[in-house]
């Protein structure tokens, strides 16, 4: 919002001496972000003076350019009281006209210094000015030329222009959308300074009695109020007044024409957005509904818009005219010959209107301030104002009549303790002032022995809403740098929580082991699903949707972290890493199923029940743990060859997590997207699944532009923290020597080294200190279907030297289990 500093002192008595930079520094105090402070004429500097055209003689050159000699009236301006010749190519101005004249000394926009110099044969002691090169506007087609009565010659130009003008921009929060008008700033000023404020809205509007124009609103939700008058006699060649040009101007707007002009003047300064409909073109009577199915319409921009029945448009007997309170249509359009004006000012829903800006792609000054919430009360006035300003400026006759359908929403009533601002800001602020500043504000507060106020916010401030709103109101007023600065008292807490010190544990771990952690969004749409290859019907597509996505593309929260992870992995590996060790925690959400969350007030803690219920509509949210290995996991060199990541590395990663928490896991073999289904293992802990480990599948590395064989882990980790220990026992060590024992087993090609494992495990009982796998072997001296698979088996006792027969038996005992567990065949 732009605001000139003269329109805002016009409606508040602010003090002489109030400079700019107090009244941008009180603003900012109060909640109006200062954007900058602007001039027009910032890059101009003098003798900047009205002249008058006393002679123009054409003169045509030999390249086939005219150019024109003129003699200027410049006043006193030069020192000597004689015309000034200047020459100039721009031909839109006669002898007699009043011009902008720059003379020698004077700097334009850009650092373009003016000096005497010969050109076209003459001596050209100055320039002529367009408004472009000005740096006031876009138009270089020809000379600004000044209304006759704008001065006399040699006057100053930089006050007759407002080029002396100081434009204070704020950058406005929706919250505050009444600031989006000099009545707001203005408003803020006055509370800031504690002086008067003239309300521009205080004004007598004439009795309704609904003969201005018929109007038919259908849905009164979107559309509460609606004011229309009708002006006639119009005259549209008349130009805009300066002062509401150069107003709408440097609030940001073009001037397009005195009719146009006007309702932007009226909409900067009440903040109420009006349109204006050539009278002739409305067929009947005016409507205000939601779009049906088919309809368009075209808008003051030329573009046809298909309609959404969501779309609240104005209508008359042909159809949609216009997108309510976003953007008119071309069909009613006012133009060069209109003289007869329907004035449309009306109250529009936030939220409609938003919705509406935002299917359409379409933002406007009008559309901007309506998705915020206006003042439901300015409707009539700001029709009424046009109004007077049409008559005034325009020739225009006031028709008698004064339509108003609807009436304002009513503004709840807010109890509040008037000590409540004082014991939430740590300000000493009295109950006094609590009143004083709530009626500042412009609210209506009633007052109660019991030291409660009741508050009716005023009209257009649609955001307070809750006593809290109103501490907020008074507590800006008094200052924020008021607000005290303390320390908090130390907690006496407990350090950190048993799942906070196993988190950083894993953490830990996982870093040891040569991973690193990132960091992902955690959106999803169906295209990351669709890279994982997950099937139409798998569960993980099951999403929780996001009111308000980041992306249009992620509209979802996730429920694995696989997508973040890889995409981050193909990345590094594209920018050239040769390979990647990555690992993230975080949640994932799954719906709950039990029904939109409830939304209580903030004044009262909710009750149990209440909070169970709040509870239950939360999505399931576990915390997980997702890993990928992709490329090198040990480098070549000296030492020999490297090697890439595999599934084995995935699966080492969960074993040396889970024995870091003690937990024992199971791991068996599956077949789950986006893993390789002949590679892929999942991973339980007492029988109950916790996720899965192995070989991404070839088609999923190719989507995330990763290696083959690139290997990925997802698990639970909330289950597996659950199942972990807070004391994992040390190894235990022992003097007496190992006994050495290999056995290699015959299975079916289906059976999990894993499981013969397992079954070694419990079979050779206390004795055996570790088992590990060291070959696998296919061939010919086993038959088709069956592998072998060799173990080396170590044994140790703490308190002696174990005998032959006892490593043996111990041995014997591993076999059998496995024989009778996987059907294994000892070779």
């Amino acid at each position: 919002m732009k605001a000139p500093v003269s329109w805002i002192r016009e409606l508040v008595e602010l003090p002489a001496d109030v400079t700019t930079e107090a009244l941008t520094d009180r603003l900012t105090a109060l909640g109006l972000k200062l954007e900058g402070i602007q001039s027009a004429g910032a890059d101009l500097q003098g003798p900047l003076v009205v002249g008058k055209v006393l002679t123009k003689d054409p003169e045509p050159q030999k390249n086939g350019k005219v150019i024109n000699w003129c003699t200027v009236d410049v006043g006193d301006a030069n020192g000597t009281g004689e015309p000034q010749g200047i020459v100039c190519g721009a031909h839109n101005f006669e002898p007699g006209d009043l011009v902008v004249v720059v003379l020698p000394g004077g700097v334009l926009p850009g650092g373009f210094e003016i000096s005497a110099r010969k050109t076209y044969g003459h001596v050209s002691s100055g320039m002529i000015c367009s408004v472009s090169e000005l740096g006031i506007g876009e138009d270089h087609d020809g000379i600004l030329v000044l209304p006759a009565d704008a001065g006399r010659p040699g006057d100053d130009v930089f006050s007759l222009l407002g080029l002396d003008e100081e434009i204070i921009e704020f950058e406005i929060n929706p919250d505050r959308a009444y600031a989006l008008s000099l009545r707001g700033v203005a408003r803020e000023a006055a509370l800031g300074f504690g002086v008067p404020f003239l309300d521009p809205a205080e004004r007598e509007v004439p009795a309704v009695d609904g003969a201005a124009w018929q109007v038919d609103v259908e849905d009164t939700v979107g559309c509460p109020v609606f004011a229309a008058r009708l002006v006639s006699g119009f005259d549209p060649a008349r130009p805009t007044p300066e002062v509401i040009k150069q107003r709408v101007e440097q609030a940001g707007m073009r001037s397009i024409s005195l009719a146009v002009d006007i309702t932007n003047y009226v909409m900067l300064e009440l903040g109420q957005p009006i349109h204006g409909y050539d009278a002739d073109k409305v067929v009947g009577a005016l409507g205000v509904r939601r779009a049906r199915d088919g309809e368009r319409v075209t808008t003051l921009d030329d573009t046809d818009r298909e309609l959404s029945t969501e779309d609240l448009v104005i209508t008359d007997d042909s159809g949609p005219i216009g997108l309510a309170g976003v953007m008119g249509g071309a069909t009613t359009e006012m133009s060069e010959a209109t003289t007869r004006i329907l004035i449309e000012a009306a109250h529009w829903d936030a939220t409609s209107m938003f919705r509406t800006g935002k299917r359409h792609r379409l933002s406007s000054e009008a559309g901007k301030r309506n998705e915020r919430g206006v003042d439901p009360l300015l409707p009539g006035v700001a029709a009424d104002r046009v109004v007077e300003l049409l008559v005034e400026h325009g020739g225009a006759t006031a028709e008698p009549g004064f339509t108003l359908v609807g009436t304002a929403p009513q503004r709840p009533t807010i109890t509040i303790e008037t000590g409540l601002p004082a014991r939430l800001s740590g300000i000493d602020i009295s109950a006094m002032t609590t009143v004083e500043h709530l009626r500042a504000i412009g609210a209506t507060v009633t007052e109660h022995e019991s030291g409660a106020v009741e508050v009716v916010p005023p009209s257009w401030r649609p955001d307070v809403n809750e006593p809290y709103d109103l501490v907020e109101e008074v507590v800006r007023i008094v200052g924020y740098d008021q607000v005290p600065s303390i320390l908090p008292r130390r907690a006496t807490g407990r350090g950190l929580t048993r799942t906070q010190r196993l988190r950083r544990r894993i953490g830990r771990t996982l870093a040891g082991s040569g991973l690193v952690e990132v960091v992902s969004f955690p959106f999803v749409g169906e295209a990351s699903f669709d890279k994982l290859g997950l099937a139409a019907d798998d569960p993980l597509r099951t999403t929780v949707g996001l009111a308000n996505p980041l992306s249009s593309e992620e509209p979802s929260y996730t429920t694995t972290l696989l997508p973040g992870l890889l995409e981050a992995a193909g990345r590094n590996i594209g920018r050239g890493a040769t390979g990647v060790a990555l690992f993230e925690t975080g949640t994932v959400a799954f719906p709950s199923d039990s029904g939109p969350a409830p939304i209580y007030g903030v004044h009262t803690r909710p009750s149990e029940a209440e909070l169970e219920k709040l509870f239950e509509s939360l999505p399931i949210q576990p915390q997980h743990l997702a890993v990928v290995l992709a490329g090198e996991r040990t480098r070549p060199g000296w030492w020999g060859a490297g090697a890439d990541a595999a599934w084995s590395d995935a699966l080492a990663v969960v074993r040396r997590l889970a024995g870091e928490l003690g937990v024992t896991v199971q791991v068996t073999g599956a077949a789950r997207m986006p893993w390789h289904p002949g590679r892929c293992a999942v991973i339980s802990i007492d029988g109950v699944e916790i996720g899965h480990a192995g070989e991404l599948h070839p088609g999923v590395c190719t989507s995330f532009g990763l290696p083959k064989r690139s290997a990925a882990v997802e698990i639970d980790l909330d289950a597996l923290i659950a199942a972990s220990v807070d004391v994992t026992p040390g190894p235990v060590f022992s003097t007496m020597p190992l006994a050495k024992e290999d056995v290699a087993l015959v299975v079916d090609a289906a059976v999990p080294a894993a499981l013969v494992e397992a079954a070694l495990r419990e079979g050779a009982g206390e004795l055996l200190e570790s088992v590990r796998l060291f070959d696998v072997y296919v061939g010919e001296q086993i038959e088709e279907g069956r592998k072998s698979l060799a173990f080396a088996l170590r044994f140790r006792a703490p308190d002696r030297t174990l005998t032959d027969a006892e490593t043996g038996a111990a041995r014997d005992a591993a076999v059998a289990a496995a024989a009778e567990r996987t059907g294994a065949v000892q070779r």
